[in-house]
């Protein structure tokens, strides 16, 4: 098994003290995260410093972005083997009305949708909706 080291020199990142801490903080988290969680948990590190840590792991493929319908902008590590495509790596994600956290659902994959000739496929979000399972106490 890679160290974290060896897996972001494996993605072409430049190995610093930060984003050892935030790949660490993400890999601890069973839910997705905003940006202000990771300034919360990171209170005396620069925020721009932060937020280009993020824009790199997207980047290079390590977390991904979603949009769970709050109108704040989550991010979660991408599964191991991950490369972001619609074709292949898109699954569901599940927002719980009550206690507000978005997880992902990696085990539910996002059957291929085929768009009308002439349309580009860019991004595909599918998030459910309703009550988790730590919420419903089942």
């Amino acid at each position: 098994m890679k160290t974290i080291e060896e897996f972001l020199e494996s993605k072409n990142i430049r190995v610093t003290a930060m984003r050892l801490l935030i790949y660490k903080f993400l890999a601890e988290k069973q839910v997705a995260v905003t940006l202000s969680d990771i300034e919360n948990a990171f209170e005396k590190a620069d925020r721009t410093t932060l937020y280009r840590t993020i824009k790199t792991f997207e980047e290079k493929e390590i977390v991904h972005q979603i949009d769970d319908g709050t109108g704040i902008t989550k991010y979660a590590l991408c599964e191991k083997g991950c490369n972001c495509e619609i074709e292949t790596d898109l699954h569901l994600h599940f927002h719980c009305n009550n206690c507000n956290e978005t997880i992902c659902l990696t085990e539910h994959k996002i059957p291929q949708i085929k768009v009308p000739d002439g349309f580009v496929s860019e991004n595909v979000n599918l998030v459910v909706k309703g009550i988790c399972d730590k919420c419903s106490g089942q």
